[in-house]
């Protein structure tokens, strides 16, 4: 049973077949009608659609005026590419402990992490749940700083009845096909700031102005536009996007019922005001429990899980370069090594959940033989 299975089709295939019947494939009609689709669907003023999360987060720093040797304000728990884009633009990125109780950044922590030479600060929305975007909003404010939600994970989550992606100064998307919708690979900006939009429209095309014959150069850009097959693939999936969420909330409600009163782990938490859109479903392993050795009996039941996400200073590049010590970051330490993510996603039916449950209880127990 794999981890994640796109809910694709008919619609997207078509889809893609008249972007390639027209002639035209690069960005264009198509990305603009998947741009005011997003737009529509979160309330986001303007919506940039670009190559990947990554060169979306990338190129939303750069708009926002982060210089190389600026710090930017990140989780400590997160996949790399949160913080391989701040280091992207030679800027430092400063990592905060989470709140173990829903993997995001602490913003009780968030104060004592700014410095003079913070420029943004970047909130991830783990596996699809919002941050306490209030709390962090507030301290952002206090210091004049923006805020750049990685919204990689949460397309259709909310708090307190705003989507994800709107809570901020920005927002980026991901429709890897592990996201909430895929393009194959892509990504979204969100803003309702005029001249940051048209910032970032200039700078994702090579810096370019189009004039009435040819265009002008402004600026030193990047080449990160989403082409139109790729935004046909994200049009037919936005006509499906409620019923994807609805899926995976009720697959997750699903599992959490199985899995509740089983001995050594704590399910996912929803905070009230937040809809989760359960990209990823992760659960707290007890301490002593080896997640490692998890993973490796759930495969012999050819149940596919993996773990949460990463502990980034952990990971050799940031652990040479940056020298933090496990204790800095101990929530973020623990659930480097003790989150575990099981399949979910709106195909499954209550006989895999049943497997999935089935399959979690005897790993656990094998587990703890050893």
């Amino acid at each position: 049973m794999r981890l994640n299975i796109p809910l694709t089709g008919e619609p997207e295939v078509e889809a893609v077949r008249e972007v390639i019947e027209s002639g035209y494939l690069t960005q264009g009609a198509k990305t603009a009608a998947f741009e005011s689709t997003v737009r529509a669907y979160t309330g986001a003023r303007h919506a940039a659609a670009v190559s990947s999360a990554t060169t979306g987060l990338h190129l939303a720093l750069v708009a926002l005026g982060v210089q190389p040797g600026d710090e930017v304000v990140i989780p400590g728990f997160s996949f790399p590419a949160t913080a391989n884009a701040v280091i992207q633009q030679g800027a430092i990125p400063v990592f905060v402990d989470i709140d173990e109780s829903s993997f995001n950044l602490d913003p009780a922590l968030l104060e004592s992490a700014i410095t003079e030479r913070t420029t943004a600060i970047m909130p991830v929305h783990a596996f699809g749940l919002c941050a306490d975007m209030d709390a962090i909003n507030g301290v952002a404010a206090r210091h004049g700083l923006p805020v750049l939600e990685d919204a990689a994970c949460a397309l259709g989550g909310t708090y307190d009845g705003r989507h994800a992606g709107t809570l901020g100064t920005a927002g980026v998307y991901s429709f890897h096909p592990r996201k909430i919708i895929t393009t194959a690979e892509g990504g979204m900006i969100t803003t309702n700031d005029d001249a940051l939009a048209e910032r970032i429209g200039v700078l994702r095309a090579h810096g370019a102005v189009r004039g009435e014959l040819f265009m002008e150069f402004v600026d030193a850009g990047f080449n990160y536009r989403l082409s139109d097959v790729h935004s046909a693939i994200g049009l037919a999936q936005m006509a499906r996007i409620d019923d994807i969420v609805a899926g995976r909330r009720r697959a997750a409600s699903e599992l959490t019922s199985r899995i509740s009163g089983v001995d050594g782990l704590r399910v996912p938490s929803e905070p009230a005001g937040t809809a989760h859109t359960f990209q990823s479903y992760v659960v707290m392993l007890d301490d002593g429990i080896d997640r490692d050795q998890v993973i490796r009996h759930m495969r012999t039941r050819d149940v596919e899980t993996t773990l949460g996400t990463y502990g980034m200073h952990l990971q050799p590049y940031f652990r040479e370069r940056f020298a933090i010590a496990d204790e800095d970051l101990p929530r973020t330490t623990r659930a480097h090594h003790q989150a575990l993510t099981l399949p979910l996603y709106p195909q499954l039916t209550g006989d895999d959940m049943d497997v999935i449950a089935d399959a979690l209880r005897w790993s656990l127990q094998e587990s703890a033989r050893r």
